[in-house]
């Protein structure tokens, strides 16, 4: 899909074919074993990856994930598409992302550190405040990224706190850091809505997935007067057409740990169903690849506003565009914890705390100058939300390859 995509923005500018080769494969990959002593004094060894895509805008960026599916080519893959949420964004960076292959819901605390820290020390060669700044991904968290930057200051013997982002406020990081990327799905959803004359506070809302993205998409667009009709997590999906209140919801979900139950809810429904329920806004903020070819001519919304990574193909990017739905990608909407990511790096090399006040400001600036960007060469050049997004990420990339005489 990451490849695709990129042929097409390279096409539509008019590049030739040693840009697109240059910029299909990664800098570099790294691949690890991490050797972790168990608590029943076995070892395991886990494998890790680290994917450092681009660098001609600045250092690499991108999270970590640990998950037992993840694979090289995902890495890979993921990586590339941190290069172009960079550029697209206008921060100075490339893209990076990181993995390890663990199930860490089966490790105790003890154990998952160990891992951490074992993971950090061995790409700690490629990684660093001017090199590589890692942050977290699925299964990976503020405590994860603590004890990573600890590892790589007792290698370095001092602090090192701009080596990873999204640490904990105790230890330099950002205020804003752990909502970031809701608040960017929620204002790129009321910015797409002002150009479709769809007044945000009678929007009606789905949300696919209700983690951390999810949720805070879920509850500032709330808070923006529109109305939640339907969520769904792994269990499935609850609809209720008069609205439902986010925050209860949470408490619903942290206690019973599904959506599925909640005593707001009218009706349950699938995943699937709830993809082509009738609404104004769709959030996919699960997974990759849910809206399909298979399924995309069925979907009743007017825009899709992607807050996961990948959840739409390019067999239903096709269809949608002819539908005149729009989609915007994954790589402006959901750049707010990238975008955040970048202020905290930013605070810990200056060594001077922003408030939240101003993290939130600087962060809606960012997404709606993207999203501008964006929305002007779709119109200008009659290219869907995606393509339109990739042609000036990667043109800007380009751009700073040929300065540099790479190219």
């Amino acid at each position: 899909m990451t490849v695709k995509q990129l042929k097409k923005a390279i096409d539509v500018l008019g590049y030739d074919n040693d840009v697109f080769e240059r910029l299909k494969r990664p800098d570099r990959v790294l691949e690890v074993s991490i050797p972790v002593r168990m608590d029943d004094g076995s070892l395991r060894v886990f494998v890790g990856y680290r994917s450092q895509h681009n660098n001609a805008l600045g250092p690499y960026k991108g999270g970590t994930r640990y998950h037992p599916n993840v694979t090289k080519d995902d890495v890979v893959a993921l990586s590339m598409l941190m290069t172009w949420k960079c550029s697209v964004t206008g921060l100075p960076y490339g893209g990076g992302k990181g993995g390890v292959i663990v199930n860490p819901k089966e490790l105790s605390k003890g154990e998952l550190e160990r891992l951490s820290r074992g993971y950090f020390r061995a790409i700690a060669p490629i990684v660093g405040p001017e090199k590589d700044i890692p942050a977290p991904d699925i299964f990976t968290d503020p405590q994860i990224m603590a004890w990573f930057m600890d590892e790589f200051s007792a290698i370095k013997g001092y602090n090192v706190p701009g080596v990873v982002t999204a640490k904990p406020l105790e230890i330099w990081g950002s205020p804003g850091r752990i909502y970031s990327t809701g608040y960017g799905v929620a204002i790129t959803a009321r910015e797409a809505c002002n150009k479709l004359g769809i007044p945000i506070g009678d929007a009606r809302v789905v949300v696919q997935g209700y983690g951390n993205a999810g949720y805070y998409t879920a509850k500032f667009l709330h808070e923006m007067g529109a109305k939640i009709i339907a969520v769904s997590d792994i269990e499935g999906g609850i609809v209720n057409e008069d609205g439902l209140n986010p925050d209860s919801l949470l408490e619903h979900v942290q206690k019973t740990g599904t959506v599925v139950g909640y005593s707001g809810a009218k009706k349950t429904i699938t995943n699937e169903e709830l993809l082509l329920l009738e609404t104004d806004i769709l959030v996919p903020a699960a997974v990759e690849g849910v809206i399909t070819g298979a399924n995309a001519d069925k979907v009743k919304a007017k825009v899709i506003i992607e807050a996961a990574n990948g959840p739409t193909t390019p067999e239903a990017d096709e269809i949608l565009f002819k539908k005149n739905i729009m989609v915007v990608p994954d790589i402006i909407a959901s750049a707010g914890g990238v975008i955040v990511s970048y202020f905290e790096w930013v605070q810990n090399l200056q060594g001077f705390p922003w408030s939240e006040e101003d993290v939130k400001k600087r962060l809606e600036q960012y997404i709606v100058s993207a999203f501008e960007k964006a929305y002007k060469a779709h119109q200008d050049k009659d290219i869907d939300m995606r393509t339109a997004a990739y042609v000036i990420a990667v043109d800007r990339v380009v751009r700073a390859m040929k300065i540099r005489g790479w190219i």
